[in-house]
């Protein structure tokens, strides 16, 4: 992969992030956790609603993302694409794991966000569409996908995490473990949420053409879940549990 000049990126990313990086941290980690939820369920603009990407998700495109994304992402998001880049360290709230949830989104909200940046919700992304020609955007939504299948490898550019399943696992593990203890969930909800979770990443991981390409996280969320209750693989209640422990924990601020 083509080396970049990683310290003009890095004054690039600081300069679009400086705002945010220097407001007052929330004091509430609820009030995070519902920024998050609000993200999730935000409503896509009419201009944005509906777009699907017209670029085929292959090398060539891998490689022209993967040059944007080295230059203008990276700093802040990590090589990996798990929010832990060095620019992005002092952000509240943190740079997004895109490798990770740009599976989870629909091709039309991830260009909206690329292309207006924070969109009103308190984050440090800058809007990139006087900057990203309409197909470089695109290049840039199709490599950070490939990142999260493990299709793209990353340069070794600013440094970070590679999208490692057993490693989320973990993490989710902890998560509900202390949402358990906190009394946030019982420990049976959180063993629904786990299996029904599990469930969710094998479709997604099996099945992603069955998947709607356009739609917010909510939306691409409740289109897999009908798919499985559809199959048997889930109840309607695994479901409707799901999606009610996943608010609690969203708004408890243990998850984001």
């Amino acid at each position: 992969m083509r080396v970049v000049p990683w310290l003009g990126a890095l004054v690039i990313a600081l300069a679009g992030c400086s705002t945010a990086a220097t407001a007052s941290p929330q004091a509430n980690p609820a009030g995070m956790g519902m920024g998050m939820m609000e993200r999730h369920h935000a409503q896509i603009p009419q201009e944005y609603a509906g777009l699907n990407s017209p670029i085929p998700a292959e090398d060539e495109s891998f490689s022209r993302g993967a040059q944007s994304y080295a230059m203008h992402c990276a700093s802040c998001h990590g090589d990996g694409g798990m929010g832990d880049g060095p620019a992005g360290a002092a952000l509240d709230p943190a740079p997004a794991a895109i490798a990770h949830t740009s599976q989870m989104m629909g091709d039309d909200y991830l260009f909206w966000r690329i292309s207006e940046g924070s969109g009103g919700f308190n984050t440090a992304m800058p809007a990139w569409k006087d900057v990203l020609d309409e197909r470089a955007r695109w290049d840039v939504i199709n490599y950070v996908r490939a990142l999260g299948e493990g299709n793209a490898q990353p340069a070794s550019e600013m440094g970070g995490a590679v999208f490692d399943a057993q490693v989320q696992a973990t993490q989710q593990a902890a998560i509900l473990a202390q949402a358990v203890e906190q009394g946030v969930i019982t420990q049976a909800e959180a063993d629904t949420f786990n299996r029904v979770h599990t469930a969710l990443e094998q479709f997604r991981s099996e099945h992603s053409d069955e998947i709607p390409r356009s739609g917010n996280a909510t939306e691409q969320e409740t289109a897999v879940l009908a798919k499985l209750v559809e199959s048997q693989a889930i109840t309607q209640a695994d479901a409707d549990a799901f999606r009610d422990i996943h608010d609690r924990l969203g708004a408890s601020g243990l998850m984001p």
